[in-house]
């Protein structure tokens, strides 16, 4: 499938979005997978600018065909954060009405967040697939940063959200937010996930947009502690 994927990491404020202060601060990715043969593509975790999104997949003359949610947070999807308003989903599906892939545990959050209807959202379990043409994405509950954060395996690549950064993984001390779950979630959930695989995080919090999986085991400090109740001591909010 390597030849037929589409795949491409955006960076806000740099790639899109590049007048947005917030975008800029917030160094958020998002990321556009699709198949080359069909022309048809999704796109994970909108927001900021969606014109501007829409229109990098129109200049690589690719269609959309869906929309995935990582988490609720607006900085992945839109909505309120802080006072300030964010474009995500809601403005999308004005522009370019697709469903909308999100795990179960999170559909609550993400309609009372973005204000769109249950009607608009699809909610999985883990281990679904989405299938993109002839490309399939796996979707990997990985919960801990939210209720129903999701990580997405493509083509050996993990595209990971607020799950697990280069150096770090997302805070818990946030609605929804759980230490216990986010731990089982690294070391359980995401174990499959082999380490010549690339990860490929929801913000630019490192030098690099990404590393192997190897690497981050190795190098990031979430993975140093020998056990849940080590983990707890140091990340436990």
């Amino acid at each position: 499938m390597t030849d037929r994927l589409y795949f491409r990491q955006l960076l806000a404020g740099r790639d899109f979005a590049q007048t947005d202060p917030i975008a800029r601060q917030m160094a958020n990715f998002v990321y556009l997978v699709g198949d080359r043969e069909t022309g048809e593509a999704v796109v994970i975790d909108p927001a900021y600018d969606v014109r501007g999104i829409l229109d990098v997949l129109a200049a690589d003359d690719m269609r959309l065909v869906g929309a995935l949610a990582t988490h609720y947070h607006p900085d992945h999807v839109g909505g309120d954060m802080m006072g300030h308003r964010i474009s995500g989903v809601r403005e999308l599906l004005t522009m370019h009405p697709v469903p909308i892939h999100v795990q179960q545990d999170e559909v609550p959050w993400i309609t009372r967040t973005t204000e769109i209807a249950d009607t608009d959202v699809v909610g999985h379990r883990s281990g679904d697939v989405v299938d993109v043409g002839a490309i399939p994405i796996e979707l990997i509950h990985t919960p801990g940063h939210t209720p129903g954060s999701q990580c997405f395996l493509v083509d050996n690549r993990l595209v990971a959200g607020d799950t697990l950064f280069l150096d770090g993984c997302g805070r818990t001390d946030l609605p929804g937010g759980d230490p216990a779950a986010l731990y089982e979630s690294l070391t359980q959930k995401l174990a499959k996930v082999p380490d010549d695989a690339i990860l490929f995080p929801g913000h630019l919090y490192s030098a690099e947009p990404s590393a192997s999986m190897g690497d981050t085991r190795k190098w990031n400090y979430v993975f140093a502690p020998k056990d849940e109740r080590e983990w707890l001591a140091m990340f436990g909010r």
